[in-house]
């Protein structure tokens, strides 16, 4: 039984123009019996009374305040993704950049230290090393594979531990059970970057993590069409991420939040056909002229091929291989497909391509690609959902544009020499 009292009546007032009284018609609709949810397209609210009003921006009753604060349509999406990642709650951002900070100014101050592995996004290593270190936070960049390395670089002065498990581009993983204990010991947050397999195949939270990160314009939007980030996790970690998203403004618009929430509901039919294709597809690369070394969790010789089988349900969607022998070659040959587009993104319905080196990690220096085993020959495919055969064929047809090699001449780069030093 609704019992908040109605507003007094309002006197009649003259008769309104047209022009006016269009303005104040229609806003009594009701969505209660619509099948599908609307989009609240809105930046603010309506209350019953100030009183209402001030309760609310006061905190001390629940409601909706602006739209950079919550939006009835952001809090569907945030509702579906911590029911996928098995938690209590979720914060939406504009970006995932924008929820990578978010983290940081929750949860950093001046004088600690965040421990990140060297293996993340290209531009995530940036923003630590190029903002945050301007407010005191030490940055310590570890390689993801190397337990003895974590185990130096965490201590008692660490607030974050982040990482992305599989890494992109070179899939490599680290036990996040055995990571989640050491973090703990130390009293630092677990954070894992979740975006490349998704909730459906891998959740760190239920392995010891503490937030789950997602750049939800990848595989939770499926499609290319938006930029998103969201944050999962306990509870008690929110606050300080809706007290960043209230003041600081990354909030996610209410289209894009009803675009993901759409979309979140056919994510697990997607990564099952793309898990499926991009196997097959690491398997089949494997011999084939002109490719060289294949990096994806899901090939048994892959030196995280166990831990992943332990703790995903599949191996994802994102495949690293070797072409030629040089950036030209490379090159020459993503040039050369018909299918498979150009592009940096990852996730959607479409097959993608794109060379790591000059593209999402050209921004770090040549020393940190090499120690990252990012080679100038290196190219990434994120696979989508086309058949496997027209996969095949277009890499077939690629191919075969790589220029004759006699066998002293099939050697690799030498990390001392640029691209264009080496012999074509």
């Amino acid at each position: 039984m609704n019992t908040k009292p109605k507003p007094p009546a309002m006197p009649m007032i003259a008769p309104m123009s047209n022009s006016t009284a269009v303005l104040r018609q229609g806003h009594g609709m009701s969505y209660q019996d619509v099948f599908c949810e609307p989009i609240a397209l809105t930046s603010a609210y309506t209350f019953a009374n100030a009183a209402e009003a001030a309760a609310r921006f006061g905190g001390t009753q629940a409601g909706n305040v602006y739209s950079r604060f919550t939006n009835p349509s952001v809090k569907v999406f945030e509702e579906r993704v911590a029911v996928l990642e098995h938690t209590q709650e979720a914060v939406a951002f504009a970006s995932g950049m924008a929820a990578i900070a978010a983290v940081m100014m929750a949860f950093t101050e001046q004088g600690c230290n965040v421990v990140c592995a060297r293996d993340v996004f290209g531009t995530t290593l940036v923003a630590l090393r190029h903002y945050f270190e301007r407010f005191g936070v030490e940055v310590r960049v570890v390689n993801l594979r190397q337990p003895e390395s974590w185990q130096r670089a965490i201590d008692a002065n660490t607030r974050l531990v982040f990482l992305e498990t599989p890494s992109n581009p070179m899939q490599d993983v680290i036990d996040l059970a055995w990571l989640a204990g050491i973090s703990q010991r130390h009293g630092a947050l677990l954070v894992v970057d979740n975006t490349l397999p998704t909730p459906i195949m891998q959740q760190p939270l239920q392995l010891g993590a503490d937030l789950v990160i997602h750049s939800a314009g990848k595989y939770m939007d499926g499609q290319g069409r938006c930029v998103a980030g969201v944050v999962a996790g306990h509870s008690k970690h929110m606050p300080p991420l809706r007290g960043v998203l209230r003041s600081l403004g990354f909030c996610l618009s209410p289209m894009n939040a009803w675009l993901l929430s759409k979309s979140l509901e056919t994510l697990s039919l997607r990564m099952q056909k793309i898990n499926q294709t991009s196997h097959a597809l690491a398997l089949w690369l494997q011999g084939q002229a002109g490719i060289g070394k294949v990096y994806y969790t899901g090939l048994p010789q892959h030196p995280g091929h166990s831990i992943a089988k332990k703790q995903q349900q599949g191996f994802g969607g994102v495949l690293s291989f070797e072409v030629g022998q040089t950036q030209r070659d490379a090159w020459q040959w993503i040039d050369h497909l018909r299918c498979i587009s150009i592009a940096t993104n990852i996730g959607d319905t479409r097959s993608m391509v794109t060379h790591p080196a000059s593209t999402t990690h050209g921004r770090l220096s040549p020393e940190e690609r090499r120690t990252a085993n990012i080679q100038d020959n290196l190219v990434r495919i994120s696979v989508g959902l086309e058949d496997l055969q027209t996969l095949q064929a277009d890499i077939l047809q690629a191919s075969q544009s790589l220029p004759l090699r006699t066998p002293n001449q099939n050697i690799s780069p030498s990390p001392n020499k640029t691209p264009q030093e080496v012999n074509p």
